[in-house]
C-alpha cells in the first residue's frame, strides 16, 4: 500500500468511526457530561486512569480540568493515577499489578467523585478493580471502552463504548470524547 492510500484510508476510517461513535453512543456521552459537570459543581473531583495509550489520555484529561482547556477558568481537581510512578511501581510490587489502581482509589476517592476509567478492550482487570473500589465508596462511574464493551459491561456502569475493533481508531474516538468532557465544562462555567 502506498503512503498515500495509508493517510486516505486512515482518515477515511477516522471518520467512519466518529460517524457510528456519534449515532451509537451519544446519549451516554450526554450523561457522562451530566455527571462530571454535576461533580464538579459540587466540588468533587475527577480521578482518571488506564493503560499504555490509555494511560496518556488519562494524563491529558486530567491536565485539561487542572489547567485549563480553552476558557479561562479556576483550576478543577482532577488527577490521573498513571503519574505517580512510586505508588504504581510499590502496590504493583507489593501487591500486584491488577490493584495498581484499586489501591490509590481507595486512599484518594470519596463519595460522588467520578472515575474515568479507560480500556480499549473494556477487560482490564485493574480498571475493573478500581471501578469495584470507586462503586464501594458510592463514586460515580464512567468508562470509555470499545470493541463489545468487554466485562466492564458486567459492572452495569456508564460505558462508553467506541463501536470499533482497531485500537488506533478507539483511542482516537476516547481522546474526542475526553475533550467534549471538557467542553462540556467549559460550557459550564460560561453560565457563571
Amino acid at each position: 500500500m502506498s503512503l498515500s492510500n495509508t493517510i486516505f484510508t486512515s482518515f477515511t476510517e477516522h471518520i467512519d468511526v466518529a460517524q457510528k461513535t456519534i449515532n451509537f453512543a451519544k446519549s451516554k456521552i450526554e450523561e457522562a457530561c451530566s455527571i462530571i459537570n454535576e461533580a464538579i459543581l459540587k466540588g468533587n473531583k475527577i480521578i482518571l486512569f488506564g493503560n499504555g495509550g490509555s494511560a496518556a489520555d488519562a494524563q491529558h484529561i486530567a491536565a485539561e480540568f487542572t489547567g485549563r482547556f480553552v476558557l479561562e477558568r479556576k483550576a478543577l481537581p482532577a488527577i490521573a493515577l498513571t503519574t505517580d510512578t512510586s505508588a504504581l511501581t510499590a502496590i504493583g510490587n507489593d501487591y500486584g499489578f491488577d490493584i495498581i489502581f484499586k489501591r490509590q482509589v481507595e486512599a484518594l476517592a470519596m463519595a460522588g467523585d467520578v472515575l474515568i476509567g479507560i480500556t480499549t478492550s473494556g477487560n482490564s482487570i485493574n480498571v475493573i478493580n478500581a471501578f469495584n473500589a470507586g462503586i464501594a465508596k458510592n463514586c460515580k462511574i464512567i468508562c470509555l471502552s470499545g470493541k463489545d464493551g468487554g466485562k466492564i459491561e458486567e459492572l452495569k456502569v456508564l460505558n462508553i463504548i467506541v463501536p470499533s475493533t482497531t485500537t488506533a481508531r478507539i483511542q482516537e474516538m476516547h481522546i474526542l470524547i475526553g475533550h467534549i468532557f471538557c467542553t462540556s465544562v467549559d460550557e459550564l462555567f460560561q453560565k457563571f
